[in-house]
């Protein structure tokens, strides 16, 4: 079974972006690997803030000629192939974006091919369905507008409990957002630091202490910035400390991981096994948390979690992009026993939908996977053109 084409699809859920603008919203790019025998599948390569999802949807038409006429059943091929076309490049980050929407594709077709799911293809399922945790509980839930207050946060972290959540995770520290993509000194102000804490007590406060709260960093943080804040929030018993300082440092890691008690997550911004193999071999870390469209597609994502098995470390999966990114990751988790949580965003339940003929299936804090062939879902093409924001570079 021969590749003949891909498609790219670069979409803006809410159609509120313009074409080739400086900075997009939050926009989704897709892949449909279009077969000889009429087959195709469906992969995604999300990649955002900073316009990746351009990046990477211009990177595969460049690539092109090393997909297409490649036997389609050939995934581990494939992998390698479009990895090590980067390698003078540095093949880690915008290539392995690349890499993770087509072995995602190619998945998708190996389960239409035997008409079974892919968790059926990975082994089997090892639980009924994924157990996840709620990120932007705070933004959209029953028409509320996001939190501004600590006072807001608790109420807004009731609401979700209210709706079957178990575990929630946000970043309390609003003055770093303008640092997101823009590290600098790694320092925050005593009233933002006061604010981000009394926000956490006030999650606490509101949820009682049975239910699980993460607190995202991003990255903003230096050595003695973080230390300081954790020991601030020790006394809430938070779930995790995620992405304390910037992914480059695995000293700040160590440094930190010395002086404090809160656990400690990391991954998204890590990319392949390479990547995540010292980590587990210092200790430096309580989970890990490797992104399905960033890190290598399915393949990738399985191969990390059986490499951090071996350390009886959790995967907890980042989840903050499209629809297929949910699927791919939770089929792949669906076959793997340390699995601790599955990220995702309940602000986007309708844009995950949006162009998808099956709804994904959200009870409460799980998400069920049907046995319908491969990820089990199409997309509506129409949909995707109505809502593009890609013009190809002449």
């Amino acid at each position: 079974m021969k590749i003949i084409d891909v498609d790219v699809y670069t979409v803006d859920p809410a159609k509120n972006g313009t074409p080739n603008s400086v900075e997009y919203p939050d926009i989704w790019t897709f892949v449909r690997v279009r077969t000889d025998e009429g087959l195709y599948g469906w992969g995604e390569c999300t990649n955002f803030p900073g316009n990746g999802s351009l990046m990477i949807a211009d990177a595969i038409h460049h690539l092109k000629p090393w997909i297409i006429g490649e036997d389609a059943h050939d995934i581990n091929a494939m992998w390698h192939r479009i990895f090590r076309k980067a390698a003078y490049l540095g093949p880690r980050g915008l290539p392995t974006a690349v890499v993770s929407g087509l072995d995602i594709a190619l998945w998708d077709i190996k389960g239409k091919v035997t008409g079974r799911p892919i968790y059926d293809l990975l082994g089997g399922k090892v639980r009924p369905s994924i157990p996840t945790y709620a990120n932007a509980w705070f933004f959209a839930l029953d028409g509320f507008s996001a939190a501004a207050t600590p006072e807001e946060y608790g109420a807004a972290a009731k609401r979700a409990v209210a709706k079957g959540h178990t575990v929630l995770k946000c970043d309390p520290f609003l003055e770093m957002n303008q640092y997101h993509t823009g590290y600098l000194a790694g320092q925050i102000s005593p009233e933002g630091e006061d604010f981000g804490v009394n926000v956490i007590a006030a999650i606490r406060e509101a949820v009682g202490p049975s239910i699980g709260v993460l607190l995202d960093a991003h990255g903003h943080y230096n050595v003695p910035t973080c230390v300081r804040i954790c020991r601030r929030l020790e006394p809430y018993n938070l779930g995790w400390f995620e992405e304390p300082t910037p992914p480059e440092s695995i000293q700040a890691l160590r440094a930190i991981r010395d002086q404090v008690n809160i656990p400690i997550c990391v991954g998204e911004r890590l990319y392949t096994r390479h990547d995540f193999l010292p980590l587990l071999e210092q200790h430096l870390t309580d989970y890990i948390m490797p992104d399905v469209v960033w890190t290598g597609g399915i393949s990738e994502l399985l191969r990390i979690a059986t490499l951090a098995e071996a350390y009886h470390v959790p995967i907890s999966p980042h989840n903050a992009m499209g629809p297929l990114q949910v699927l791919a990751g939770a089929h792949t988790m669906m076959t793997v026993p340390n699995l601790y949580r599955l990220e995702h965003n309940i602000a986007n339940y309708g844009n995950y939908n949006r162009f998808i003929d099956h709804p994904l299936d959200f009870r409460g804090d799980q998400l069920f996977l049907s046995e319908r062939p491969g990820l089990g879902v199409d997309f509506d093409v129409e949909m995707l053109e109505a809502h593009s924001v890609y013009r190809r570079p002449a």
